[in-house]
C-alpha cells in the first residue's frame, strides 16, 4: 500500500508513521520541515513542502493509493484551505480515499441531535475555533466524490496503545471523556484498509 500522511510530525501523525512503516507499507510525507520527522527509514519518501501549495499537494500525490490527514488548525485555517487542494489532486491522480482526523465537537450532539457537539450545551470548550474549522472540512468532503472518515477523538491526552477503546458513528461514545493519542492513530490506521466507515464521522472514547 503507498500511503500520503500529511501532519507527519504531530503527535497523531508520527504514531501513523511508525506504524506504516512497521507494517512495511510505502510511505510519503509532505511537511514543511523534514528535520522535526523522528526517524528517516528506506521506505519513507519525505517531501519538503507545504499543504498550501498546490504543485506541492500534486507532486506529493503520485503513485498513492489513500491520503491519511493528521494536521491541525495551526490557530488558523489551514485545514479548510489545504482540503480543496488535497481534493483536487486527489481527483488528478485517480485516488479516491483520505481519513482525517477530526474533533468530537463536529459529531451530533446527544443532547440536541439537530446541533453539533460544539454547539450544544454538550461542549464545555470556550472557543469555537478549531471545531469550526473542523465542521469546514467535514462538509467539504461531504461534498466530495470521495470515500472520506473522519476520526472524531474526544480529549486527546499522550498515552501508550492499549487497542481498548469505543467507537459510535456519528455520535461520541456515552460517557466518553478521553482517548490516547496512541489509540486514536491506531484506529485512523486501520481505516485505510477498511471500508466499515466510509462517509461518516467515527466518534472515539474509552
Amino acid at each position: 500500500m503507498k500511503i500520503l500522511i500529511l501532519g507527519a510530525s504531530g503527535r497523531v501523525g508520527s504514531h501513523l508513521v511508525e506504524r506504516a512503516i512497521k507494517d512495511q507499507h510505502e510511505v510519503t510525507l509532505l511537511v514543511r520541515n523534514p528535520d522535526k520527522l523522528p526517524q528517516q527509514h528506506q521506505q519513507l519518501c519525505v517531501m519538503k513542502g507545504d499543504v498550501l501549495n498546490k504543485q506541492d499537494v500534486e507532486q506529493a500525490m503520485h503513485h498513492v493509493d489513500v491520503v491519511v490527514s493528521a494536521l491541525n488548525t495551526d490557530g488558523g485555517t489551514t485545514l479548510s484551505a489545504s482540503l480543496p487542494l488535497i481534493l483536487e489532486a486527489m481527483t488528478k491522480h485517480q485516488v479516491t480515499r483520505i481519513i482525517t482526523i477530526g474533533t468530537a465537537g463536529i459529531l451530533q450532539s446527544r443532547v440536541t441531535p439537530t446541533l453539533l457537539r460544539y454547539q450544544s450545551t454538550e461542549s464545555k470548550r470556550k472557543s469555537t475555533f478549531a471545531a469550526q474549522e473542523h465542521q469546514r472540512v467535514f462538509e467539504q468532503l461531504q461534498q466530495s466524490a470521495m470515500d472520506w472518515t473522519i476520526v472524531c477523538p474526544t480529549y486527546l491526552p499522550d498515552g501508550a496503545w492499549t487497542g481498548n477503546y469505543r467507537v459510535e458513528r456519528n455520535f461520541l461514545p456515552e460517557g466518553g471523556s478521553q482517548i490516547s493519542v496512541a489509540d486514536t492513530a491506531d484506529f485512523a490506521y486501520q481505516q485505510i484498509f477498511s471500508e466499515e466507515f466510509l462517509r461518516t464521522r467515527v466518534g472515539l472514547a474509552y
